[in-house]
């Protein structure tokens, strides 16, 4: 990104919530180094992964096991007295995001309004 090769940064979502997109760790710092060198930060994602009766505050993210970073193989990284936050996946907030590309249409800011949309597309299949 600093080097300007990156035109754009694409990930994916286990979970999109009114105000946050949840993915594997690192998707957050990718989307604050995408705006802060002006490069545009774009989410894909079905509309199956869409949760939009919660927020971000509602969601509990996994956390996995201390051993994960404490070890690698018969190596032990830290000493047993240390403490350790092994989360499997970061929320990104909505305003970093810039649009969320879906199968039934690509999503761009105000979120709430294109929402709605989404809310539409679903509701034959109910």
């Amino acid at each position: 990104m600093r080097k300007g090769k990156i035109d754009l940064v694409i990930v994916g979502a286990d979970r999109i919530t009114k105000d946050a997109v949840f993915n594997k760790i690192g998707t957050y710092m990718h989307a604050v180094a995408a705006r802060h060198h002006g490069i545009p930060f774009y989410v894909a994602a079905p509309v199956s992964t869409f949760d939009l009766a919660r927020t971000e505050s509602e969601i509990t993210v996994e956390e996995r096991d201390r051993a994960e970073l404490a070890w690698c193989g018969d190596r032990q990284l830290a000493p047993d007295d240390v403490k350790v936050l092994n989360y499997a996946f970061d929320a990104t907030p909505l305003d970093l995001v810039d649009a969320i590309i879906t199968e039934v249409g690509v999503l761009r800011p105000p979120y709430a309004a294109s929402f709605r949309f989404i809310r539409e597309k679903e509701e034959p299949r109910r």
